[in-house]
């Protein structure tokens, strides 16, 4: 059986939060699920992290201490429910 091959790129996701305690990522890539994906703050505030995804287009928001934020870096923008 031949194993089908996914092209996954890498992604990555950064948000300045000078007085957050911890900052999540949420989005379609893990269901919006808030504690999915925490981010490692740096020496500048800046939190990030990466992940490999299928190609693809995605939505996603940032869960900064509880608080629902999207990307002030992010133009392109849809409807928030």
């Amino acid at each position: 059986m031949l194993s089908k091959k996914t092209t996954k790129k890498r992604a990555s996701f950064q948000v300045l939060a000078t007085d957050a305690t911890k900052v999540y990522n949420a989005g379609t890539f893990n269901d919006w699920d808030p504690d999915a994906r925490l981010l490692k703050r740096s020496r500048d505030d800046v939190f990030r992290t990466w992940m490999n995804l299928p190609a693809g287009t995605y939505e996603d928001r940032f869960v900064v201490d509880g608080e629902w934020r999207g990307d002030p870096a992010c133009q392109l923008r849809g409807p928030s429910p």
